[in-house]
């Protein structure tokens, strides 16, 4: 029976790439910031097919930026005039987005179209294609399978790119994937021994996250020890409480807002957040969570407890940043992992 999937050399990847520039804001992996993030395609370089395991900032960057200007505005004597920033009218498409961050977007995807539909954020995720590929080398942080997410395959994206060795098997998902690579040149048709490659290529990606975190019955495990102030404040005793784990987090997105003014003009700003800071929970009369420990309980059972509750889906995809990326080792699995079974 002929396989469905298509093909293509690793090599050819740069023109393909450059043939959806036509049509895309195309994004890929790049280091020429000094730190990993999904950044627009130069148009050449392709090297980021060989280091690329997963970018430091995750693509939720793309669509929920770091700093981005909700609107200007400018007063004078009939008051406040407001202009909203100019859009872009490319649509994006994100290569090489992991099957953790994909998952992490799906997710983000319920905050922002919940009870409010959020303009600034689902405008950009309504046009954005995501075709991604797997991971063939996982780091020693990741633990994706606990959590049900396999490193080399997902339903969350619009092309699924599997390594055969000198080429890419490709895997339309979604409808816009099938659309896309209906017009697109340069693709082979995919044959029994591709598919057979991509099978075992799939398995030996899986088979290389080896950190596991024990969800059996974390939620029960979790409530129980909900006031159990001895084991938080003993996790939370090295944390540095500078907010790395949540700002490159794939699927945390607390935001602040604030105005800046000039005379008579000035503009609204939503900047990233996080509940690790102090001050998050500041209110005029009292602050919840001054303790460190209270924050450090607040981001495991939002991920694990809290989110589930409102969404029916775990707040993490054990994509690994907050444990590699944390300056005192802080790690999210050992917390979890080694919840007392009483209290």
């Amino acid at each position: 029976m002929a396989s469905s999937n298509k093909k293509i050399s690793k090599r050819d990847t740069g023109k393909l790439l450059n043939e959806w520039s036509q049509e895309f804001a195309v994004f890929v992996p790049s280091r020429e910031t000094g730190v990993a993030t999904m950044a627009k395609w130069d148009g050449k370089d392709t090297s980021f097919l060989d280091w690329h395991r997963n970018t430091v900032i995750p693509p939720k960057a793309n669509f929920l930026p770091a700093m981005e200007e909700m609107f200007n505005f400018q007063r004078d004597k009939e008051g406040y005039h407001i202009e909203l920033p100019p859009q872009d009218k490319h649509k994006q498409l994100i290569f090489g987005i992991r099957p953790c961050d994909a998952k992490a977007l799906a997710i983000l995807d319920m905050t922002f179209s919940d009870s409010y539909q959020d303009p600034y954020y689902l405008s950009k995720r309504k046009n954005a294609v995501l075709v991604g590929v797997g991971c063939t080398k996982a780091y020693d942080s990741c633990f994706c399978t606990s959590l049900g997410i396999s490193p080399a395959e997902s339903t969350d994206v619009d092309l699924m790119l599997t390594d055969i060795g000198d080429e890419f098997l490709i895997e339309a998902i979604t409808e816009a994937g099938k659309k896309l690579i209906s017009r697109s040149r340069g693709l082979a048709e995919a044959n029994e021994a591709d598919e057979t490659r991509a099978k075992a290529s799939k398995e030996a990606a899986y088979q290389k996250v080896t950190r596991q975190l024990d969800t059996d019955n974390i939620k029960q495990r979790l409530l129980a020890n909900l006031e159990n102030k001895d084991y938080w404040e003993k996790i939370a005793a090295k944390c540095l409480s500078c907010g790395v784990c949540t700002f490159l987090c794939p699927t945390c997105y607390c935001f602040d807002i604030n105005d800046e003014l000039v005379k008579q003009q000035g503009a609204r700003f939503r900047s990233w957040d996080s509940c690790a800071f102090p001050v998050y929970t500041e209110m005029p009369m009292e602050n919840p969570r001054v303790e460190k420990w209270r924050r450090v309980r607040q981001r495991v059972y939002h991920k694990y407890e809290f989110y589930p509750m409102s969404f029916d889906v775990t707040a993490c995809t054990g994509c690994g940043r907050c444990i590699r990326l944390c300056p005192v080792n802080w790690d999210i699995t050992q917390a979890l992992n080694n919840l007392p079974a009483k209290v």
